[in-house]
């Protein structure tokens, strides 16, 4: 069996993985990565990029479709087509070009990436069996695990057949008729409200009884008008049981015990994500979890010297830029840097319409820590911009100390509002207070004045409402 030694040996090449190793190549250390699909992980290939194309195909068919008998615009055109074969060939054309960058860098940094899939024997050594059956066994310093996550699935109603993941949904060969979505969080709300603009008719089945559960329900009421503007069902406070004996439709039971069959030509599980822990040897490190997340500490160390741990698979917040983070923190410690993992705040973003960003504490947050806070929101409708983009739905909250006025949170949802979120980041992170963002100078016209009134109107004198 052929033999490898290096200084760190990364497992799993997505947004953690691929970042560690190009940032440990710019160090100068010795890295080897392994990988058993292509450098780029769930994110670049089968989630947040392409989803993100797909979302804004689904976009632009729509607002086609709107200008099709005029508008208030003054805009006519004829009733709009998809070619979704087309559509799809786009989407990996742009999953391509990054991937291939991803691969670009890393061989320009001196990462030797080795294609297989890895099991570990033990903290210092892992097997790699690549796709023509042939062993390779890889020694390192250090050994860093960045596996990533996986769809979770029903076990009453496994992946196959007419039920999807995910992944399934974004490579559509065509646009079901009638597709149900099980899970009214983020994943299922934004790949739902793709499929509706894309033509099909689509329910959405949540056990709680509102959508996005894990948000404040402030912040959620603009999607759940625009979901009903849209036409698709919302079943709230309930269960799925299953596929109908037939296999043509999905077994509901409401909060009452009623029982009803939802026809579906497809059905997409989108009820979260869970770390992918099993499957290449990780048990044999017998490193402490919570749960099927490793367990780790702010420098993302494990409770095996020299074993490291990020992203998805040490669990929440599962999200790609705290993966690259960490991936990146970890590398410098190893180079000998005194570096520790402790943000005051990382940005959520959830890609419906509207989107929703959420940053730090919201009001109910503070109020669980026993803070006493100030908040105050801003809404679109008073917003210039957002009146010549026809979207004025939303607001942008902010919530600070009463005492000292830092900021402490930001809450925003509307279109384009993802955009907003760096600026919130790093208004936390800098540690500013409401006076520092009312002085600001804010471009106008923008979406971003929004975030001045906010600061305004929590001192008491928002000028424009």
């Amino acid at each position: 069996m052929n033999q490898v030694s290096t200084t760190l040996l990364v497992i799993g090449g997505g947004p953690g993985g691929y970042v560690a190793a190009i940032r440990a190549g710019q160090l100068g250390i010795k890295t080897v990565l392994v990988e058993a699909a292509t450098p780029g992980g769930t994110c670049l290939n089968i989630g947040c990029i392409p989803s993100k194309a797909l979302i804004h195909a689904a976009e632009e068919f729509d607002k086609a479709k709107h200008y099709a008998d005029g508008s208030a615009l003054g805009i006519m055109a004829g009733a709009p087509a998809i070619d979704v074969g087309r559509t799809v060939q786009w989407k990996d054309g742009i999953v391509k070009r990054l991937t291939s960058g991803v691969g670009a860098l890393l061989k320009k940094n001196d990462v030797q990436v080795i294609n297989g899939f890895a099991r570990i024997l033990d903290g210092k050594t892992v097997e790699v069996k690549g796709g023509d059956g042939e062993l390779l066994r890889v020694r390192c310093e250090h050994l860093l695990l960045a596996s990533g996550s996986e769809p979770s699935e029903l076990p009453f109603m496994p992946f196959g057949g007419m039920v999807v993941s995910s992944t399934e949904a974004l490579s559509p060969a065509d646009v079901p008729r009638r597709l149900v979505v099980v899970g009214a969080g983020y994943i299922g709300l934004e790949l739902g409200t793709a499929y509706r603009k894309l033509g099909a008719e689509v329910t959405v089945v949540e056990a709680a009884e509102r959508i996005l559960p894990a948000y404040d329900a402030e912040l959620t009421k603009p999607v759940g008008a625009a979901l009903k503007r849209l036409g698709v069902e919302l079943r709230l406070g309930s269960s799925v049981l299953g596929l109908n004996a037939d296999g043509d439709g999905v077994r509901v039971k409401d909060a009452n015990g009623q029982e009803t069959v939802l026809a579906a030509d497809r059905v997409l599980v989108a009820v979260g994500r869970r770390p992918r822990s099993a499957g290449f040897g990780l048990e044999s490190l017998q490193l402490d979890m919570n749960g099927r997340a490793v367990k780790i500490d702010d420098q993302c160390r494990t409770s095996m010297r020299n074993v490291w741990a990020i992203g998805d698979l040490t669990g929440e917040p599962m999200l790609a830029h705290r993966a690259m983070a960490q991936g990146e923190m970890v590398a410098e410690i190893i180079s000998g840097k005194r570096r520790h993992f402790t943000p005051n705040a990382i940005a959520a973003v959830c890609y419906t319409d509207p989107e929703v960003v959420v940053v730090g504490l919201s009001p109910l947050d503070a109020e669980k820590a026993g803070l006493d806070v100030i908040s105050a929101n801003f809404p679109f409708a008073a917003n210039g911009r957002a009146m010549t983009i026809e979207s004025t739905d939303g607001f942008v909250r902010v919530v600070a100390r009463r005492d000292n006025h830092l900021i402490l949170g930001w809450q925003a949802v509307g279109r384009g509002v993802s955009e907003l979120s760096t600026a919130f980041g790093q208004s936390i992170e800098l540690g500013a207070t409401l006076e520092d963002i009312a002085g600001t100078i804010h471009a106008h016209p923008t979406l971003g004045e929004a975030v001045q009134e906010a600061a305004l109107r929590a001192l008491g004198h928002a000028l424009h409402i």
